[in-house]
């Protein structure tokens, strides 16, 4: 297995304590060589769920074998795993390797890329203290492993290998699709996240409406599907697939969430008509 030399993190930890210095130094301590990424550290508290979100929509833009280190950990010095990954289509060239607490915080990249390897992390030769912290594991576990993995230790030395079957995965429903007549379709989603802007992310794909007229139903709101936020006036709601290629529910220039109140699991309805728009 071959890494990039990029080690990439992810936290909870914000930016106003030392926790994610602590760990950069960690890093520096094992592998001064390691391209260090800061893919974002103001995921909210415990947030697991966006957490997921924002890996999985992260991950692809990386070079192949890049060491994905995220830490969004409410179970720390419980019993949750403490676990690495390898995933992609070549074993001898994973796509990525994850480093984390196995609390579903991966589950994301797992629906979108075989799993190769897992290994959970028994080996403390790799850890940076044999005795880690009970709060900690970012600092004393993930980063260690992280760097060591970067710096081209194999995966299987980091632990015993543990069954794909275990990990925990968090329960995003799969989309359902409908038809209702000749040419109009149903497909019944939720809200997987909600981003900085307060934009709601729904797990329905682009491919179900791209080049189609389709609209969003929501907390009893009918929303036009649009291709960009100048297609709508300011205030407005609005419905368009992001950059992420996910279909999201918006207000121009304001908060959806805060306006709708609504959150993770919510279900949502698009409409769609099959046939192009302008047919």
């Amino acid at each position: 297995m071959t890494q990039s030399g990029f080690l990439v993190l992810l936290t909870d930890f914000g930016l106003s304590d030392g926790y994610v210095g602590v760990m950069k130094g960690v890093i520096a301590q094992i592998n001064p060589a390691a391209t260090v990424i800061d893919l974002t550290h103001q995921i909210p508290p415990q947030n697991i769920v966006l957490a997921r979100f924002a890996l999985m929509t992260a991950y692809p833009y990386f070079p192949s074998g890049t060491v994905h280190v995220a830490v969004v950990d409410p179970g720390v010095g419980g019993s949750r795993r403490a676990i690495a990954l390898a995933v992609g289509t070549d074993p001898a060239h994973p796509s990525a390797y994850l480093v984390g607490p196995d609390n579903g915080l991966f589950s994301g990249v797992l629906s979108q890329q075989p799993l190769i390897a897992a290994v959970e992390l028994t080996n403390s030769q790799y850890w940076r203290t044999p005795e880690p912290s009970f709060t900690f594991h970012g600092r004393d576990i993930f980063a260690p492993v992280g760097a060591y993995l970067a710096r081209g230790i194999p995966l299987e030395a980091l632990g015993q290998a543990i069954a794909p079957e275990t990990l925990v995965q968090l329960a995003i429903p799969a989309i359902r699709i409908e038809k209702l007549d000749g040419r109009t379709s149903r497909i019944i989603g939720c809200i997987q996240a909600t981003d900085h802007f307060g934009n709601l992310v729904t797990n329905i794909p682009e491919a179900q409406v791209g080049g189609k007229k389709w609209m969003v139903a929501v907390s009893n709101l009918t929303i036009p599907g649009k291709q960009t936020y100048s297609d709508s006036a300011s205030g407005d709601w609005v419905a368009l697939v992001g950059s992420h290629g996910w279909v999201e529910i918006a207000i121009n220039g304001g908060n959806a969430q805060a306006e709708l109140k609504v959150d993770w699991g919510q279900e949502v309805e698009v409409r769609v008509e099959d046939r192009e728009e302008g047919c």
